[in-house]
């Protein structure tokens, strides 16, 4: 089978999807070829992953496609459980990883756990308690997440209206900015990544990175 094949993981024997046991699978990815998933990988490993069902997948932030994340999916069936090392995993921001939650937990019914966050565990075993606590946990990280990236917007634009009060002009060339920037330059700024990661998260170099978050902060 092509998926597995891609996967590196273990092809089933004939018909024995309808009784298959289920398995634990963890994924793993990273913004681009240079940076080092070890890390995320010890954790897999530590919780009990076996070394075949982990999933790695090395891209930037411009191309978020994920084919061996999609492909994995496919192999994965109800009752299964999926292992990220981060919540961010899922997707690039909190609209895109309330919508992989969902279709996960509640229409294919796939666990999750969150290795950084105890509290996102979905496990069969566990009550009904534990899984409305996930998703409510889930929903309060989206407001907060949400607030701040409106929070952010409004400093931003405060700052720029008032550059152009004290007459500064900015020019015609200048590229517009990726809708997530704000979000990514408030995470460098409070040193929750560095400026390489936020720049390939953005699909931009890092140098105009740096340069334009130090535009905005001092526009603020």
């Amino acid at each position: 089978m092509e998926g597995l094949a891609l996967l590196g993981a273990r092809a089933p024997e004939q018909g024995s999807f309808a009784m298959s046991k289920e398995r634990m699978y963890g994924y793993v990815r990273v913004s681009a070829q240079e940076q080092n998933e070890e890390r995320q990988l010890i954790a897999m490993r530590e919780f009990g992953v076996e070394e075949e069902y982990i999933v790695i997948e090395k891209q930037s932030g411009k191309d978020f496609k994920r084919p061996r994340y999609r492909a994995m999916l496919r192999q994965m069936h109800a009752g299964d459980v999926l292992v990220i090392k981060s919540i961010d995993r899922l997707g690039r921001n909190y609209t895109e990883i309330l919508e992989q939650w969902g279709t996960l937990t509640k229409r294919r019914r796939i666990a999750i756990v969150v290795l950084d966050m105890p509290l996102l565990d979905t496990r069969q075993g566990r009550d009904l308690t534990g899984t409305l606590i996930a998703d409510i946990v889930l929903q309060l990280l989206s407001y907060v997440a949400q607030t701040e990236r409106e929070n952010i917007r409004q400093r931003q634009a405060e700052g720029i209206a008032a550059a152009l009060a004290r007459g500064v002009r900015f020019g015609p060339d200048r590229m517009l900015l990726p809708e997530e920037f704000d979000y990514f330059a408030e995470l460098w700024r409070k040193g929750s990544i560095s400026s390489r990661q936020a720049a390939e998260e953005l699909g931009m170099s890092y140098q105009t990175f740096l340069r334009r978050a130090k535009e905005v902060a001092a526009e603020g």
